[in-house]
């Protein structure tokens, strides 16, 4: 659990910090240095777990890589580009759906049961989401709503990940399945992100915008161990309700680093999603959840 409020901290500042490079490094290329950077970190760790360990069949392979592809590469692809449209604060509410849709489609696959307690939580986090849009319900709207959906679609894939993680998580070590999941979204990115021109950005980037990328990596590298590290020892849906600390992290560091406004409609949106989370994800009274197998 610590591990999972950990990493969810660690995101809420990676959202802050993509945001204030956001303009200058388009949203590919910055996914791809920042799981970069992040490989390269846990590379010497992954190196040494690998030791006496048995090469997975290539279906597992394949599946870790498709896995890491949509948790590294695809979510903080949607994520940056959102986050070129959307401040840091709204970015982190609507991200805060993510263990919500996850308890959803466990639902949905049969691992979850939905009760009142669930859906009562769905709904009080859905109504702050809501209630955090709200002046942009009410205003022109030229700019669209591509921005929120890419951030929405981003929580999407990573609550469907987060599901079909577990069986690799419990069959082999965390770091190396965090590593070889990097791995691949590096290489995915690295052809995706040539749209934007990549050699030619990296090559002209500031010594600023280095140093912020560099957080956001190795942020990433520790961040995403934990998360993984969580995932293999508790439900999913335990795990992504630490990501109410998202929105709070994002909103607070928003506002003293970027002068992000922070409404008070805000501060309630939080209060109600941070119920809703509660609600959604506390164990039945007098149920013992099982130990992690």
């Amino acid at each position: 659990m610590l591990a999972a409020a950990g990493a969810s901290v660690l995101v809420g500042a990676a959202i802050v910090a993509s945001r204030s490079v956001v303009l200058e490094v388009p949203p590919l290329t910055l996914a791809l240095l920042r799981y970069a950077v992040g490989f390269l970190c846990l590379l010497p760790f992954a190196l040494a777990g690998l030791r006496g360990l048995e090469r997975p069949p290539p279906r597992d392979l394949w599946a870790m890589a498709a896995l890491g592809t949509g948790q590294f590469g695809i979510l903080i692809a949607l994520l940056n580009w959102g986050l070129q449209q959307v401040p840091a604060a709204p970015a982190a509410l609507i991200f805060s759906l993510f263990p919500l849709l996850t308890l959803l489609l466990g639902a949905a696959l049969g691992s979850e049961r939905v009760t009142a307690r669930l859906l009562g939580g769905v709904l009080l986090s859905i109504a702050g989401v809501g209630l955090a849009l709200a002046p942009k319900l009410q205003g022109a709207g030229r700019a669209g709503w591509w921005g929120e959906l890419a951030v929405f679609a981003s929580a999407c894939v990573g609550a469907l990940c987060s599901v079909l993680y577990r069986p690799y998580l419990q069959r082999y070590p965390t770091v190396p399945v965090s590593a070889f999941a990097m791995l691949a979204s590096v290489l995915f990115l690295a052809v995706a992100a040539l749209a934007e021109a990549w050699p030619a950005r990296v090559a002209t980037l500031s010594a600023g915008a280095w140093a912020v990328v560099a957080f956001i990596g190795l942020s990433s590298g520790l961040g995403y161990f934990w998360w993984l590290h969580a995932l293999k020892h508790e439900p999913a849906t335990r795990v992504t309700v630490f990501l109410a600390l998202n929105p709070v992290t994002a909103a607070v560091l928003g506002w003293a680093l970027l002068r992000e406004p922070l409404p008070p409609q805000l501060l309630l949106a939080l209060g109600l999603i941070a119920v809703g989370l509660f609600l959604a994800t506390r164990p039945a009274s007098g149920k013992r959840r099982p130990a992690p197998g």
